[in-house]
Parts: C-alpha cells; sequence; structure tokens
C-alpha cells in the first residue's frame, strides 16, 4: 500500500486539459524573464519578484526553463507577473511606456506616491495581486 501511494505521489500533477505544472513554470519562466529584460528589472528585483529563490536557482531557471523546479508560490507570481504585463500592454499600446510605467511614481492608493514596481517589490504575493486588480480595474475588468 505504502509503495502505491509513493507511486501516486511521484505522478506529474496534470490540469483537465492535459498541461503539467513543469509545462506552464517554464512557459513562465520564458515570459518573466522577457519581462524582466523589457522593464529593466536588477537580478535583485527579479529574486524578489519571484519569491527569493536564491541567485544560483533563478540563473538555473534562467538557463533550462524546461526543466526548473519552481515552487506553487513561484508559478502564482509568475501568473501575475504576466497579467500585469499583459494589462499594461492593453492600457498603453505602446511598448515602451507600458515598460516605463512599472518605475513612474504612481498617485493610486495601492502605490502610496511611489511606483507600482516599489509596491511589487515587497515581497508578498498580495503585493502582486494589489497592482493585477489595480489594471483590472482600470481596463473596466474585474477588481
Amino acid at each position: 500500500m505504502a509503495r502505491i501511494q509513493r507511486a501516486v505521489a511521484q505522478l506529474k500533477p496534470a490540469r483537465e486539459d492535459g498541461i503539467t505544472q513543469e509545462a506552464m513554470a517554464a512557459a513562465g519562466l520564458r515570459a518573466f524573464f522577457n519581462i524582466a529584460r523589457d522593464w529593466g528589472l536588477s537580478v535583485d528585483e527579479q529574486l524578489v519578484l519571484l519569491g527569493s529563490p536564491g541567485r544560483s536557482t533563478m540563473f538555473k531557471w534562467r538557463a533550462d526553463p524546461v526543466s526548473a523546479r519552481v515552487p506553487r508560490d513561484t508559478l502564482e507570481r509568475l501568473s501575475y507577473i504576466v497579467g500585469i504585463y499583459k494589462s499594461l500592454q492593453i492600457l498603453l499600446p505602446v511598448n515602451e511606456a507600458a515598460d516605463r510605467w512599472v518605475r513612474k511614481p504612481n498617485a493610486a492608493p495601492l502605490a502610496h506616491g511611489g511606483s507600482a514596481l516599489d509596491r511589487m517589490l515587497g515581497g508578498n504575493v498580495s503585493d502582486l495581486v494589489a497592482v493585477r486588480q489595480y489594471l483590472d480595474a482600470v481596463r473596466g475588468g474585474w477588481a
């Protein structure tokens, strides 16, 4: 019985559509590192946004996203960051303006006079959620 439980626990989790967590992680990491380039994020900023995985781990993820073992928390962070990026591309269709927005001071309550990036670098998933919800509300979507 224990052997069967171990075998079941080792199965790769897949969603109903057949996409594995590994495939989602690889796609999310590739997108994240492109976003990091577009936003001009430093290594330290990338580490915070990813949930502080450690420098060597982050560089391994960048070099080989397909074999990355990404914790659930990081997958959630990747999802919010990609959503933030997408919202900015919709709201500010000029790529450079969308990419600069994350660093500009913002009077919205979410940023307290700082930038959206300052808020996201608070280190908590809830900071990413706040920025995503703000952008969704500005777009006229769900807040």
